[in-house]
């Protein structure tokens, strides 16, 4: 059967005290809704409604940038979950299957608890998931009757006996859609608060003779997201998962717990990380490539058998092949280094090509920025770079070309020859003596007066 999602992204989240909607704070480096995208994504979902309301064009922009074909339904006024849920009745007109509710601010959720949840609608009309709470404190709980869930109570309208039970409410539902939008009908908001709660709709499909079950989750799971302090309680959860599946799948960390991974990082099998390694949004390491210590890297690919730093840089675009060396003190960017080629100190290439086994000598710099426009730098194979060469792009270098050090590379530079571009020398016999010996003079006066 078929299934679609919808994600509840319409909160304001002004316990985060911020102008931010609170779905687009970060955690791994991506929006909390896009924790939420890919979890549902492990379904193969046929449809995705993102339901919006503050910030809706800044959300609606992240849900697309995370699913081209995500649709976007509006919820002008706030006026409960089950009011929000409402909003994707038209995004699934027509559809037929099950509807899954998540939530944008719930990152932890994972594929494999939706999967039994699916799995429980072949017994179930309705299933919700629900958790044991070590401490319930206000969520909202799961009054069962045997193995059937008879509703679930809001803390805020829970007598005391209801509020001594300690399974409790996810928000997460599945659903036939047209079902749920059927029961969401049928809710109204006398309530403590005056909305209209997507829990209602348990009693309701109770009353109809529909079987609701229940799904057990950990609890860490629907870790919620409403203020800094358990933002920052998230992201230390995020990375201790992180570095758990990195090192299940036999990827070396020397100091896992000093190494800060995003949401999509990928690394392969064999690969070695060194400590205090931050990898940025869309980073891919291959198999056997090496990253020591004290590194970043952001939008870049490293592939097997490469090494990068201690103490470098890769930003976005940068693509390093096979057997790469990047150095000490090197900024990569924009740029694609073929097989074996190596920077190996204190540089920066942005916005080059440099042909396989070339090497680039210390300090330097594709001057690739006029000011307004941003050039282009083309090295050929095994072309030998001198230290401290400025290459002021656009320019071109041809295959087993080299350039003497201390040069500044205005031209193109053909094939096979070297490059020479810097003043000529002289010397001054004496003249450092005697400058010295002025120098100290006017240093001794200065003391004096």
């Amino acid at each position: 059967m078929s299934v679609s999602l919808v994600i509840l992204a319409a909160g304001l989240g002004s316990r985060m005290n911020s102008e931010r909607p609170k779905v687009l704070h970060p955690l791994g480096g991506a929006p909390l809704l896009a924790h939420a995208m890919r979890a549902g994504a492990a379904l193969g979902p046929e449809r995705v409604v993102v339901v919006t309301g503050h910030g809706a064009e800044a959300v609606a922009k992240a849900a697309r940038g995370e699913d081209p074909d995500v649709l976007i339904a509006h919820q002008v006024e706030q006026r409960g979950t089950a009011h929000a849920v409402a909003q994707a009745r038209q995004g699934l007109d027509g559809f037929e299957g099950d509807a899954v509710v998540l939530y944008g601010d719930t990152p932890f959720v994972t594929g494999d608890t939706l999967e039994r949840m699916r799995d429980a609608r072949n017994k179930h009309g309705v299933v919700v998931l629900g958790f044991e709470a070590a401490d319930p404190g206000r969520y909202g709980r799961l009054v069962m009757q045997g193995e059937q869930l008879e509703r679930i109570v809001e803390f805020k309208d829970a007598s005391e006996d209801e509020r001594a039970i300690r399974l409790c409410n996810s928000g997460v539902v599945c659903a036939d859609a047209m079902t749920l939008f059927e029961l969401i009908d049928g809710v109204g908001n006398d309530n403590a608060a005056g909305e209209y709660y997507l829990t209602d709709i348990v009693a309701i499909a109770r009353q109809k003779g529909l079987s609701v079950g229940v799904v057990r989750c950990d609890e860490a799971e629907t870790l919620g997201i409403n203020t800094r302090a358990e933002l920052a309680a998230a992201e230390t959860a995020f990375q201790a998962r992180k570095r758990a599946e990195a090192l299940d799948d036999g990827v070396t960390l020397i100091a896992p717990e000093t190494i800060y991974f995003a949401l999509d990082t990928v690394i392969g099998r064999d690969a070695v990380v060194g400590p205090n390694v931050v990898f940025g949004p869309g980073v891919t390491i291959e198999s056997e490539a090496t990253i020591r210590a004290y590194c970043h890297l952001e939008g870049c690919h490293v592939s097997r058998g490469a090494t990068v730093g201690p103490f470098a840089r890769l930003r976005p675009g940068a693509e390093l092949a096979e057997d790469v060396h990047i150095g000490n003190f090197v900024e990569i960017k924009n740029a694609i280094l073929d097989e074996g080629a190596k920077v190996n100190h204190l540089s920066y290439i942005g916005d080059a090509d440099v042909g396989e086994k070339t090497n680039i000598g210390a300090g330097t710099i594709t001057c690739n920025y006029d000011g307004v426009f941003k050039h282009r730098t083309t090295i050929g194979k095994r072309v030998f770079i001198g230290s401290d060469t400025m290459l002021v792009a656009p320019v071109t270098l041809g295959d087993d070309a080299m350039t003497g050090s201390g040069s500044v590379i205005t031209g193109d530079v053909p094939a096979g020859a070297l490059a020479l571009g810097r003043a000529k020398q002289e010397n001054k016999p004496g003249l450092a003596i005697r400058l010295m010996e002025r120098l100290r003079a006017l240093k001794a006066k200065k003391k004096e007066g």
